[in-house]
């Protein structure tokens, strides 16, 4: 499908003769006039309207384009570009442009090279917009060797990668106790969702790897898995059993909850909430996405958003969604809620694609 590229912004200009009018020995002219060229406004966006006009310039920029990201102080969206024609078009469109060096498939290229040469269980990366380099980071349980290899292969990167630390450990996050569960275990439930007028839920796929039948708190079942994907991705797709109230929101834990009536693309820079049976209810803001997870025992997950929220075990499959948007589910990360440390998640919108669900 062909896609309209945006006109450049041209200014308009007045035109140029100079007309001489002669009465009464009095001679009279008119100069030549021209507007000045108008600098293009920037547009003031939500974060999901950033995320729809990113992915509308990145169609029409094609490989001029090197990753968007929100700025939430002054709700803009900014376009990372190569050269100054993509940068009129960024702007003629109302967003920020920023020309870089790395193109996105240089950024692409160099998490192709992460994947063959870098691996290593406790480490993650993901393509950071902000800096426009791809960020790695090991966890504690690198050692040194692992660290000395690492180093290695992101310093043969050049400009395009860093490597840092984090003092956590990256992992699923799930434990016994209570929430969903089958007495073994425990997750948190994400979405609910319907599929031909049939209630279900969405939780984490490394849950329903290990839990089969699904029980609420009080020990009541509630749903049978359907589908489950882990790893790879990290979704699982529960059927309600039984007469089971299902509302489409999310439990705040403060006696209220946030209707969810619908779903969105996550965007670098849009300001997130978690809410899971662990830790309950948590901010932040997405730092990265389409990120790389190697946790333990070779699981690797590609594709999840990358977030500064806390989150700690039990709290997997859990709500992350911004406003009355579903985002993402969550999948693992470093850290807890005390500490800090770095999230990541399923996107939502391809887990209800692979399902063949609707957020209901």
């Amino acid at each position: 499908m062909k896609h309209r590229r945006i006109p450049k912004r041209r200014a308009a200009v007045a035109g140029a003769g100079i007309a001489a009018l002669v009465a009464a020995g009095v001679t009279f002219q008119t100069a030549n006039a021209s507007e000045p060229a108008k600098t293009p406004e920037l547009k003031t966006l939500s974060a999901l309207a950033a995320g729809k006009l990113a992915s509308t310039l990145g169609q029409d920029l094609g490989a001029d384009a090197a990753g968007t990201f929100y700025d939430a102080k002054t709700r803009n969206l900014v376009v990372n570009v190569l050269d100054e024609t993509a940068a009129q078009t960024v702007e003629a469109a109302g967003a920020q442009a920023r020309i870089v060096e790395n193109s996105a498939a240089e950024l692409k290229s160099a998490r192709t090279t992460l994947t063959e040469d870098a691996a290593i269980p406790g480490t993650a990366w993901a393509t950071d917009p902000t800096t426009n380099k791809v960020v790695v980071t090991a966890d504690r349980t690198v050692s040194e060797a692992e660290w000395a290899k690492l180093t290695k292969v992101v310093d043969g990167l050049g400009a395009k990668a860093e490597l840092q630390r984090t003092k956590g450990e990256f992992k699923p996050f799930v434990a016994g106790g209570d929430a969903i569960t089958d007495g073994s275990g425990r997750c948190s439930l994400g979405f609910n969702v319907v599929k031909g007028g049939e209630p279900f839920f969405l939780t984490a796929g490394h849950c329903t790897e290990s839990i089969s039948t699904w029980s609420d708190s009080s020990g009541t079942e509630i749903g049978t898995n359907e589908v489950s994907s882990f790893p790879g991705d990290d979704y699982g797709l529960v059927k309600y059993t039984g007469d089971v109230e299902h509302p489409s929101e999310v439990n705040l834990y403060n006696g209220s909850a946030q209707q969810i009536t619908g779903a969105a693309e996550a965007t670098v820079g849009m300001k997130v909430t978690r809410s899971g049976s662990t830790t309950q209810v948590h901010g932040g803001t997405v730092t990265g996405l389409d990120a790389t997870v190697n946790y333990g025992n070779g699981d690797v997950v590609n594709g999840l958003i990358q977030t500064d929220v806390c989150a700690e075990p039990g709290d997997s499959g859990g709500s992350l969604f911004s406003g009355s948007n579903a985002i993402g589910l969550t999948s693992g990360g470093s850290g807890d809620c005390t500490s800090g440390g770095e999230t990541f998640f399923q996107p939502v919108t391809e887990a209800l694609s692979a399902t063949g669900t609707e957020i209901g």
